[in-house]
């Protein structure tokens, strides 16, 4: 399975280089169910899920359309824009406002003629045409009329004026439950990192019917650097939760194992202290940050100092904390501070680094990682999510 979905992402890399490009940077796993594949974010990660026994008997052309499918609900952000609303519904509003400009898709994907629609709207608007008003009872399933599907695969119009929002979608929208995970505003600001690395590797060449949603993630991010930095470390600390079956389930007894949550979230920060991020402000302020971030809740922030090897280390915790101001010169390697993150115990939740990007990095790592760079720094690695601190 791995070599197929290898090579459909490189031939995606050769054709449509950005989509391709864009993949990199996702997690992937292997997945059962009905579906060829699915995507979401999960914990502030996207993540690819395949099932290799749907996926490899496809022709090629309707795999490279499966994952330029996935990929543009990730642009789109529509699995975080889900809350609140009935999903069967929602998950096909998705799927007609992305299907009618991408080729190869199976037979039986959405498409707007279906429903009697007009091409080009926003998920939201096809969600507010199609969906009754009075929909709002199970958010499960469709609220309207029988689900049953035609021999086209979708359901025509009923008897009221609002055709039936029945049918089925392409790929796996369960997986889109995993990304109540991660805040809006942090899952933004993932994508606009991927955006931006896939961009970077392309040459900027960016394809025509994506190039809008494409600008606007370039775009200055309207979003505080603060808040995304609180979310991230947010979302740390629910990935840190554990299951037990010491502890019974509050809900489900001993038919289910209870959740022990971590008593301290314990963070891992990384300062370049070397001579290409010498900006005392930008440090102090971000350093200001954490003191604020370890002051207001049980957590337990250790702090390297490094730039090719580290030179000091501190400890954030309780409300007592100051942070010192260190310079240490030199060049940037980025990978003594994840070295030292896999010999602590206990291993921290995440990984946080203040740096301008530019040195060597682990090409891989096990730790949720946010990058945190400044003004004209680059991302080292496709992995972890880019933050730019614009102070």
């Amino acid at each position: 399975m791995n070599r197929i979905l290898e090579n459909a992402v490189v031939r995606l890399l050769r054709e449509r280089p950005f989509y391709g490009q864009f993949l990199l940077g996702f997690r992937r796993e292997e997945a059962g169910g009905a579906h060829p594949l699915g995507v979401t974010i999960r914990a502030g990660v996207p993540v690819l899920a395949v099932n290799g026994e749907k996926f490899a008997p496809l022709a090629a052309s309707v795999q490279e359309g499966l994952l330029e499918h996935a990929i543009r609900h990730v642009l789109h952000l529509h699995m975080a824009r889900r809350k609140g609303r009935n999903r069967h519904d929602w998950d096909i509003a998705c799927d007609l406002a992305i299907n009618p400009s991408i080729l190869n898709l199976p037979d039986d994907a959405p498409l707007p003629s279906a429903y009697h629609q007009p091409e080009g709207l926003a998920a939201e608007e096809y969600y507010a045409r199609l969906t009754s008003p009075f929909d709002t009872g199970n958010l499960e399933g469709s609220g309207i009329g029988n689900a049953s599907r035609d021999t086209g695969g979708h359901a025509g119009p009923g008897n009221g004026e609002i055709p039936r929002l029945t049918g089925i979608t392409v790929d796996d929208h369960t997986l889109w439950d995993e990304s109540d995970s991660t805040p809006l505003r942090l899952a933004e600001e993932v994508v606009r990192g991927m955006v931006r690395e896939a961009l970077r590797a392309c040459d900027g060449e960016v394809p025509a019917d994506v190039r809008e949603i494409v600008d606007g993630f370039l775009a200055p991010s309207p979003i505080p650097w603060r808040q995304v930095l609180r979310q991230f470390m947010a979302t740390a600390g629910r990935v840190g939760r554990q299951t037990t079956w010491s502890q019974e389930h509050r809900r489900f007894e001993h038919l289910t194992p209870g959740i022990r949550k971590r008593h301290r979230l314990n963070l891992l920060v990384g300062i370049d202290v070397s001579d290409s991020t010498n900006a005392p402000e930008l440090r102090e302020e971000f350093a200001r940050e954490l003191v604020r971030i370890a002051r207001g809740g049980d957590t337990q922030i250790t702090v390297l100092y490094a730039n090719s090897r580290i030179q000091h280390i501190a400890s954030l915790k309780g409300s007592g904390v100051t942070v010192e101001s260190y310079h240490g010169g030199g060049f940037t390697d980025l990978r003594p501070v994840f070295d030292y993150a896999r010999t602590i115990h206990p291993r921290p939740a995440a990984v946080i680094y203040l740096t301008d990007g530019f040195g060597e990095a682990p090409e891989t790592m096990e730790f949720p990682t946010l990058w945190v760079l400044t003004r004209e720094g680059e991302k080292p690695v496709p992995w972890g999510v880019e933050l730019r601190l614009d102070v």
